[in-house]
């Protein structure tokens, strides 16, 4: 791989296909509003094996497709992260950026699980490759920062702690492979009506602040779901349970069904819950299926790497 970020006589190589994952934020605290716009958090990212995959070829012209989950509901132009991730890599490294980008969804779209800036991390990873740029991780983290405050999450995965934005990671050790059932609600939230809602209801007087994230990072080192359960803490799940009230049964119906814990995964609608084991994820998600309370169920673990390139078959 070529040194450098310069695309001067690259090489084209066809495609390049990447895999990224959804994350499940494990504790976020929501502080004041910025002057620039974005509340302070505190948050603990923890990336599960619900994956996009995101192939970038070479093209005349750019552009964008999309498949799988909540397809039709995906933009296919400059309102796409990873359309603007394609613009961003190309005004980089001097280059127009003409590559066609194809995202296979599972990821739901406005879920509250950052599909969206995962796509736009796997583009960086994709062209980077594709073109074969060698560009050096602290600038592709840099260009993850200016798209979206949980970009950057996606390039790394695992499980950090992130604060500023969310956009200043640092990674924490999770001892072992925690079980989860995620629960799709019928619709998105747009996370800007969300963090809209909690500051409405904080000027009415509720609800009250998480406190510090120490007590979870602490269960997350022991590699304990049952201590880590109820830990699980989100200061914007008020808002989506304002927004969304039928978010509740979906919650209560996962406890019901033999969850240690659930939770609204960022700024919802999906819930995410935890289980004492895979075994115990499939009996939940199977009986959370057939309860009525959510559109789809899917099980999955973490941690899991952030995006990387599918090696070629």
């Amino acid at each position: 791989m070529r040194q450098g970020n310069t695309a001067a006589e690259w090489v084209p190589t066809g495609s390049v296909t990447v895999r990224v994952p959804g994350k499940v934020n494990l504790f976020l605290g929501v502080g004041d509003r910025r002057p620039d716009g974005y509340h302070e958090l505190t948050t603990v990212f923890h990336a599960v094996s619900l994956c996009d995959e995101v192939t970038v070829r070479e093209a005349d012209v750019l552009g964008l497709q999309a498949f799988g989950e909540g397809a039709a509901e995906v933009p296919t132009d400059g309102r796409n992260l990873a359309w603007q991730a394609a613009e961003l890599m190309a005004e980089h490294v001097g280059r127009a950026p003409d590559v066609e980008i194809t995202i296979d969804k599972s990821i739901p779209l406005a879920g509250g699980m950052a599909g969206g800036s995962a796509d736009a991390a796997a583009v960086l990873v994709a062209m980077n490759e594709l073109w074969e740029l060698g560009v050096p991780r602290r600038d592709l983290h840099a260009m993850a920062a200016q798209l979206g405050s949980d970009v950057p999450f996606a390039l790394h995965g695992g499980t950090a702690l992130g604060t500023g934005r969310g956009e200043e990671l640092t990674p924490v050790l999770a001892r072992s492979s925690f079980h989860w059932v995620l629960a799709f609600g019928a619709g998105g939230l747009a996370s800007g009506a969300v963090y809209a809602e909690i500051d409405r209801l904080r000027e009415i007087g509720s609800p009250p602040r998480l406190a510090d994230a120490e007590p979870l990072l602490t269960a997350l080192s022991a590699g304990d779901p049952a201590r880590l359960a109820p830990l699980l803490g989100n200061d914007l799940q008020p808002a989506a349970l304002s927004l969304e009230p039928e978010l509740r049964r979906t919650l209560r119906a996962g406890t019901e069904a033999g969850a240690l814990a659930g939770i609204v995964s960022g700024s919802g609608p999906t819930c995410a819950f935890l289980c004492s084991s895979a075994e115990a994820a499939v009996a939940v998600g199977s009986e959370l299926a057939g309860a009525g309370v959510c559109r789809t169920v899917r099980v999955a673990s973490g941690p899991v790497h952030g995006a990387r390139v599918v090696p070629a078959p």
